[in-house]
């Protein structure tokens, strides 16, 4: 069945419940009101003789009673005390990231597990949006707990109403307040707002306050009520909560005006004061923010003198909710029971709009089981009809196959079998023909790129060794170092290489030594110890940071290159770089493309710098490292040198080679190994950058008894390399990359 128009705002208060039916209107910025209830509480159920349940669920009762639901729509509203109204302003953000973003806030800001509350968040009209990212973007959170909500449920589920939204009553106020009172928000300019205003609603215990100037909101329950004025009462005057209550009502025409007035005064103050420390944190928060008028709402703001009072203790123009201007329909407006009780309409009038879809805030804190449980159940009749549908066009298609096959004789259709057939086979040929044709073509260029590009390979092994030159350590060449030990310069004894079909393999075996070679790197700290400051963190974020622990290795085959060397840059410093460090912060870390860029002899890049992984070279292990010994060296004196302390000389440590079980078992550097191009003799001593004379092998500096002891390091350090022409993408001719070097 379909649903009607019309809304039900239902607002079950603590001193009566309050409902009004509505529709929109064709008129805009007006909705219709059709009927309405007002159903008051034979006493408050804040009085200490109530039964707050018992006096709800004969209210509702009553109510459904006199009333017609079914069809409608219900909306229903709950205390603001009973939930949890937040507004956050959202960084600059892409607009798809904004659920995400909500939710981490709601985690946040929501004192609960979400498991345990009934939440939902809307967006609120302003910001700028622009290239998918938001600016200035305000999101208004919501949240009940479950439990909460399964209670305010109960007594309309017994009284067989259904409801369809569950809002927070301020929720609902300022609903109204927007629609009925303020210019539509989308016309606003948000430099320069309309002053806010300020609806005080006044319930039984509570106050709810809400303040707009129709895009920012701000929203305060205080606790004082009318029920703070007759309990004035009944301790001024010794009355009964009941007499109490008539003579507040009556305050104006009773015979001992002046006395009941002072009995009351202290909560007047109270009042007035509370308001204003609301009012000074709302204008604290928001500077900008200028008051512009006060509303009062509710029942209780019918006390004789009380906007006047509250007009001149805060300088504020103040008036009462007296007219709701979009609310047509005088069949309810001028009907005595609603006049009378008008500014306790304010929210069941907010709940109306929000159920017509002409709402500020349409958020929805009914469980989203029951949501679903009543789409279920409204969406039967129409499974129902479908499946019979299907039951009878089931039938009919079946009927007509039957009776198609009845007439059905396969010697008509056979000829045309034969030929569908035989075009079948034809088609298939030649498709594979032409497949053939292309592959065959396909291989013809790439095999004939790959020869034209032969001469680009003929300069790898040369890029490769210049690039190991070029990143050698080495001091300003017209600048005298006298100290072999000051020098930045690494000796190189020896340099091989050997095959891997797959360098996983070589590197699986070296891991230990490569997570040494280059250890975890700390988040930089500044001179004083202190962690680096938040812009620099935000400019190379700890998670940007390159570490060799996650560093998944080379893949496929390649060349692993072999370099033992030496140096002499041992001696002590304040701030040492010596042994392995050296090699490290050197050779290693050039290697790995932190330092310098290198040449490039041929392709499209000739004449250029390139990082050394555009040549391939990669992944720089020191496998092996000596500790560092004492070398002497005849005919070297220097300054202090003198009493050295004596232990071996020459030597060094033996250069651990490849790992055991390469894939050929035999010497790197035996016949038809080594370096691709590489014939005998292109390593000469003095070809690996600058050196000490006699430095090349394992003899040292001299090997003499005597001398000028300097402090040696010895190590080996491996490097992959996958030889590649810079600027230049890889054939699949060129196979695994072992030919035409």
């Amino acid at each position: 069945m379909a649903r009607s128009p019309y809304v039900w705002g239902i607002d079950i208060g603590k001193c009566a419940l309050k409902a009004v039916r509505c529709r929109d209107s064709a008129e805009p910025g007006k909705i219709i009101a059709d009927a309405f209830d007002y159903v008051e509480y034979p006493m408050i159920v804040s009085q200490p003789e109530a039964d707050p349940v018992e006096l709800v669920r004969a209210a509702l009762q009553e109510f459904v009673g006199r009333n017609k639901l079914q069809g409608d729509r219900v909306v229903v509203s709950v205390p603001g005390q009973s939930g949890l109204s937040k507004f956050i302003k959202l960084p600059p953000i892409e607009a798809k990231k904004i659920p995400d973003i909500v939710r981490y806030e709601a985690r946040q800001q929501i004192p609960f597990p979400l498991e345990q509350v009934e939440w939902d968040w809307q967006r609120l009209v302003g910001g700028l949006e622009e290239g998918g990212f938001v600016l200035d973007a305000e999101v208004a959170l919501f949240a009940m707990k479950k439990e909460q909500v399964a209670k305010a449920l109960v007594p309309l589920t017994e009284a067989g109403i259904e409801v369809d939204i569950l809002q927070l009553s301020p929720m609902a106020l300022l609903n109204m307040l927007v629609f009925d009172q303020m210019p539509d928000p989308t016309t606003i300019d948000p430099l320069e707002p309309p002053p806010s205003v300020v609806l005080v609603s006044m319930g039984v215990d509570a106050t709810d306050l809400v303040i707009t100037n129709g895009l920012r909101i701000w929203q305060r329950s205080m606790p004082i009520g009318g029920n703070n004025f007759t309990k004035a009462l009944v301790q001024g005057l010794k009355l009964t909560f009941a007499k109490a209550e008539q003579l507040k009502r009556n305050a104006a025409r009773a015979d001992n005006a002046k006395d009941v007035f002072n009995a009351m005064k202290p909560v007047f103050n109270e009042f007035a004061s509370e308001l204003q420390r609301s009012l000074n944190y709302f204008t604290g928060s928001d500077r900008s923010a200028r008051i512009g008028k006060i509303l009062l709402l509710g029942n209780a703001s019918k006390l004789k003198g009380l906007a006047d009072f509250v007009g001149k203790q805060l300088n504020v123009e103040v008036h009462r909710f007296d007219t709701y201007r979009g609310l047509d329909g005088a069949s309810v407006t001028s009907a005595p029971t609603f006049k009378d009780n008008r500014l306790a309409f304010g929210t069941a009038y907010g709940l109306a709009l929000q159920g017509v879809q002409t709402a500020a805030i349409n958020t929805n804190l009914l469980p989203g089981e029951i949501v679903r449980e009543r789409l279920i159940e409204s969406k039967k009749p129409w499974a129902v009809g479908a499946m019979i549908g299907l039951l009878g066009a089931s039938a009919l298609s079946f009927l007509g196959t039957f009776y198609a096959w009845s007439g059905y004789s396969p010697k008509s259709y056979a000829g045309a079998f034969q030929q569908a057939d035989s075009a079948k086979s034809r088609s298939s040929s030649a498709l594979s023909a032409v497949e053939e044709s292309k592959q065959k073509q396909a291989a013809a260029v790439t095999q004939q790129q790959y020869l034209i590009r032969l001469a680009d390979r003929r300069f790898q092994s040369i890029d490769m060794l210049r690039a190991v030159e070029t990143l050698l350590p080495q001091d300003d060449p017209g600048k005298p170092i006298p100290n072999p030990a000051d020098r930045n310069e690494i000796h190189v004894d020896g340099f091989d290489c050997q095959w891997y079909p797959d360098l996983a393999v070589w590197f699986e075996k070296v891991k230990p030594q490569w997570l040494e070679t280059f250890p975890a790197e700390e988040v930089d700290e500044d001179e004083e110890g202190k962690p680096a400051a938040e812009g620099d963190a935000a400019a190379a974020p700890p998670e940007a940071k390159w570490s060799a622990a996650t560093d998944a290795g080379p893949k496929g085959p390649g060349w692993v290159v072999q370099i033992k060397g030496h140096h002499y840059h041992n001696e002590d410093r304040s701030k040492p770089r010596v042994g392995i460090q050296f090699v490290r912060e050197t050779l290693a870390n050039g290697l790995l493309g932190r330092l310098d860029d290198v040449p490039v002899t041929a392709g499209p890049l000739a004449g250029k710098l390139v990082p050394p992984a555009e040549l391939g070279i990669g992944y720089p292990v020191i496998v092996s490292s000596s500790p560092i010994s004492i070398e002497r060296v005849v005919g070297l004196r220097l300054p202090g040198a003198e009493g050295a302390a004596d232990t071996t000389a020459g030597g060094g440590a033996a250069g651990a080679g490849f790992p055991p079980g390469g894939p050929t078992g035999k010497s790197s550097m035996g016949p038809g190994k080594g370096l691709p191009g590489m014939g005998p003799g292109m390593m000469q001593p003095g070809m690996m950058g600058p050196g000490i004379p006699g430095m090349m092998g394992s003899g040292g500096m001299g090997g003499a008894e005597e001398g000028t002891p300097l402090r040696r390091y010895d190590f080996v350090l491996h490097f992959t390399w996958q030889p590649v022409v810079p600027g230049m993408p890889k054939l699949a001719a060129e196979g695994d990359g072992t030919t035409g070097n």
